[in-house]
């Protein structure tokens, strides 16, 4: 039943409580040091990986080399409902700061690692090899974090806010690709062609050596708050609920992957696709792109923000479907104004899709929180979630590339995200508004 504080207005005048703002900071953080690592490799794929891990294939054809390339972002997609597994069944047993941290220190050292690893030309078919092993370790590490961290803000978030507070942690999501390609547009900056090939592109790779020591300190912070242990407690009732959860709640499970589907895909289009399609097809500046999408990628944190708020007012479902009929009418006018080679309708075309990306994104952790009940709630998002990036990001560069090569036009990826949408569309609308549910239930 539905606490009628949570439709008041007084609720959401109310100061944040020491707590609470730690609890924000620290799943902001968290989430973006993790996203970070996650779309530095996307990003580069996009733009070195191919020539330098994939030699043979990319002298002989570059087309398919890049589509090789860009399909390795997918495969660790596939590892993510494991991490997710892993963290819920181990939480209990090895404590949270442990779990968080394990998750963190995989993702960094395989990102450090990366930056690090000799090419194809130095030690063969051997480099390829590596690369996917380390892609597939930053995938399990990201399977484990995004349930926890949405999960934290929303449960400790005072009623009528929990669309707000839950939108923090998805925010690591645009903060991590700011950061990301930030870092990149400063060593293309800085380097010529010719030495970003070389080495440049593998800093942004090893500085992900100071943002693990910094996460580690975060993570230290909330260690020993009431947080810490009522996070304990749920993974220790969450700890084996994999056969309870597909018993009762294989339909949320369901609608949960297929609301984030169109979200996910249309996202990575802009964490990875456009940079690769801009620089490599377009044929603009490499420096120009990157800041284009770091100006996209604001508009992202804003909408996303504002999408979470908006859906404590209007609930959550309207907030989704208002972003994905956004999103849905956008995509095409989006390909026409990337393909006049401009860079400042390029960010314009990128920016306007951020609108709907923020609305079908901001409203996430308090949906699928409300969606399941608190025995099996930390599984269930994490393994939706993780469900809905396999069905829509992970190949979604791939799929785009692909459908540019096979036929000559850019829309054509455009009428691909419109058909994600309307099955999200679909799906979210299949969901009986969860705003107000009581989250103890």
């Amino acid at each position: 039943m539905a606490h009628p504080a949570e439709h008041t207005a007084p609720a959401t005048k109310r100061k944040r409580t020491r707590e609470e703002r730690k609890v924000l900071a620290s799943t902001l953080a968290g989430t973006t040091i993790e996203w970070y690592d996650f779309f530095i490799y996307a990003q580069a794929a996009g733009l070195v990986l191919a020539p330098l891990f994939l030699a043979p294939v990319s002298k002989a054809a570059p087309g398919l080399a890049t589509v090789i390339s860009l399909a390795t972002i997918g495969i660790s997609f596939l590892f993510r409902p494991l991490g997710a597994i892993v963290a819920g069944r181990y939480g209990d047993k090895l404590g949270r700061k442990k779990m968080l941290v394990l998750t963190l220190v995989l993702m960094g050292v395989a990102t450090a690692l990366i930056g690090a690893l000799p090419t194809y030309d130095d030690i063969g078919v051997t480099a390829p090899i590596v690369l996917i092993v380390l892609r597939i370790v930053q995938g399990f590490s990201a399977g484990g974090e995004w349930g926890g961290a949405a999960l934290m803000s929303v449960e400790h978030a005072p009623e009528g806010r929990r669309g707000l507070f839950g939108a923090y942690p998805q925010v690591g999501v645009p903060v991590g690709l700011i950061l990301a390609t930030g870092v990149l547009w400063i060593m293309t900056t800085v380097t010529t062609p010719a030495q970003f090939q070389s080495w440049g592109w593998r800093v942004p790779f090893l500085f992900s050596v100071v943002l693990i020591v910094l996460g580690y300190a975060i993570r230290r912070a909330v260690e020993e708050s009431p947080v810490f242990q009522e996070m304990l407690r749920r993974r220790k009732e969450s700890s084996a609920p994999l056969r309870d959860l597909f018993k009762h709640n294989t339909k949320q499970v369901v609608l949960t992957a297929l609301i984030f589907v169109a979200n996910n895909a249309a996202g990575y289009l802009v964490i990875a696709y456009f940079i690769s399609y801009g620089t490599g097809t377009l044929k603009l500046s490499r420096p120009s792109v990157l800041l284009a999408i770091v100006v996209g990628s604001l508009g992202w944190l804003v909408f996303t923000l504002y999408g979470g708020a908006l859906s404590d007012r209007i609930g959550r479902v309207r907030t989704f479907q208002l972003g994905y009929a956004l999103v849905f009418v956008w995509m095409i006018p989006l390909f026409l104004l990337i393909d006049t080679r401009n860079i400042w309708l390029f960010g314009l075309a990128v920016f306007v899709l951020t609108i709907g990306l923020g609305l079908s994104y901001g409203p996430m952790s308090a949906m699928y929180a409300e969606l399941f009940p608190t025995a099996v709630r930390y599984s269930g998002v994490s393994i939706g979630y993780a469900l809905g990036a396999i069905l829509g990001g992970a190949f979604a560069p791939t799929i785009a590339e692909l459908l540019v090569q096979n036929t000559g036009w850019a829309p054509s990826v455009g009428l691909y995200i419109m058909a994600l949408c309307v099955i999200s569309f679909a799906a979210v609308s299949a969901v009986k508004e969860t705003k107000g549910n009581d989250l103890n239930a």
